[in-house]
């Protein structure tokens, strides 16, 4: 394993091994309390021909960083980034007419955006720091979610008549770190 640099993180959330891998080649591996690493070092040995791949693909594919938003950063601009979202909604549902619930901008790790079944609409605050394109695709993706909660052939075909190059945003929206 000395090919890989990675360190062990304990979580008490965790209820698995993790491993996750970053463009820069740094490899982190959450343990679950009472794992230890010895076992964690034996779960990285199973797994290092997939680390190689992931490894190679990030060296193969161009990896985009977006920068790193700081609470402060989020107090003093969600007003904004709420304001671009509302504009793109907007514009968009002039063309679906759907039901939109409450809007809200949040600091998400995870997700770029989410629907309730309540109609309500959940955006990462890091939309603000997307191209143009990519947030247009993240603004049709949930507001299609309104009529399908799911990613069916219909959401599929709904988010299509906007957005007829999703497949491409829809990749490169998840190749952002």
């Amino acid at each position: 394993m000395s090919d890989i640099n990675y360190i062990f993180k304990k979580s008490f959330r965790a209820r698995r091994l993790r491993i996750t891998l970053y463009p820069d080649k740094r490899c982190v591996v959450t343990l679950p309390y009472g794992f230890s690493e010895s076992r964690a070092e034996d779960f990285l040995r199973e797994k290092f021909s997939w680390i190689q791949k992931k490894l190679q693909y990030f060296d193969k594919h161009k990896i985009h960083f977006l920068p790193k938003s700081t609470k402060r950063e989020y107090l003093a601009r969600k007003k904004e980034a709420y304001a671009i979202i509302r504009e793109k909604i907007s514009f968009f549902n002039s063309f679906y007419k759907f039901t939109v619930g409450k809007i809200t901008i949040r600091r998400q790790k995870t997700r770029w955006g989410s629907c309730s079944r309540k109609k309500n609409l959940n955006f990462n605050f890091n939309i603000i720091h997307l191209p143009q394109s990519l947030l247009n695709y993240l603004v049709v993706h949930e507001l299609c979610h309104l009529k399908e909660l799911n990613h069916s052939k219909n959401f599929w075909h709904l988010v299509s008549l906007q957005i007829p190059d999703y497949k491409i945003l829809r990749k490169e929206l998840k190749s952002l770190i």
